[in-house]
């Protein structure tokens, strides 16, 4: 049993991608898609203040080089843009439900 969770581990170990360094055009593809998110939400009128905060964030890692931590914070802008515009979009008729009756 311990032989064949041990070649299980290494299998999937083996077809795991390489972490790799992000580069420019890494962090350029990444920012541009958390910046699309966050004008859709700003135009449903329900942009959250941290994505803005963490879009800022990325941009200055980006400008200062470190491609590994803007794309992680440009992720992370576009993944809080995105919960914005999922909110925005289950409320606008979810309030229906408790108002009319």
């Amino acid at each position: 049993m311990k032989r064949s969770l041990a070649l299980v581990m290494l299998l999937a170990s083996s077809f795991a991608p390489a972490a790799r360094a992000a580069n420019e055009a890494d962090y350029k593809v990444a920012y541009a898609a958390a910046e699309a998110a966050s004008k859709e939400a700003a135009g449903m009128r329900n942009q959250w203040t941290t994505t803005l905060s963490t879009l800022a964030a990325a941009k200055k890692a980006g400008d200062g080089g470190d491609f590994d931590r803007a794309v992680t914070a440009a992720k992370e802008a576009e993944a809080l843009a995105k919960g914005s515009i999922v909110q925005a979009t289950s409320e606008k008729n979810a309030w229906k439900a408790m108002e009319i009756r």
